[in-house]
């Protein structure tokens, strides 16, 4: 499957679903950031956001609280965010998933099917072209989330950049480009 920027009403936006351990830490306030990164390159239309957890620990729950005072310190409001567990369907449906570390992407291209395991990729690598792991703040202190704060906002930027300026390619073709 080719993936794309929805470049007029109608074409179906590109999705993307940030995976990390729990879904209540990392992959929350990625697609927090994500989401607003992308409003701001003018991308929210062209895009559909989600972001789950390769484990079962927390599902229903909301994001860390510290994940959430974080997000609230930028600006950006993860309360209504609830924890999931990616499923093999996801996989599927995304045309792009993004492991925050290592063990999450080797957990993710062993759940996929096999015509989706192109579609799986680590964050920072992908964004910034930096094979790095997103830490886990989990049992660190609250400073631990700050820094990834950074970090994943760093990668927000890279990524919107690198989406806008296929999109504004395609459309200049009139044609939808590959994204992997």
């Amino acid at each position: 499957m080719t993936d794309s920027i929805s470049s007029s009403p109608g074409e179906r936006p590109t999705a993307i679903l940030f995976v990390c351990l729990g879904n209540i830490c990392r992959s929350p306030l990625a697609e927090g950031i994500f989401r607003a990164v992308a409003a701001e390159h003018g991308l929210a239309q062209t895009l559909h956001l989600d972001s789950a957890g390769v484990g079962a620990w927390h599902i229903g729950a909301p994001p860390d609280p510290r994940a959430i005072a974080t997000a609230h310190r930028f600006g950006l409001d993860i309360t209504g965010q609830r924890a999931r567990r990616v499923s093999p369907e996801d996989l599927l449906r995304f045309d792009l998933v993004f492991g925050m570390d290592r063990s999450n992407v080797a957990a993710l291209k062993k759940l996929a099917p096999a015509k989706a395991s192109a579609r799986i990729h680590l964050f920072l690598d992908y964004a910034l072209g930096r094979p790095d792991d997103v830490p886990d703040p989990y049992y660190g202190a609250d400073d631990g989330f700050a820094a990834v704060y950074r970090t994943l906002h760093e990668a927000s930027e890279a990524l919107a950049a690198r989406l806008s300026e296929r999109a504004g390619s395609a459309r200049s073709k009139g044609q939808a480009s590959s994204m992997i």
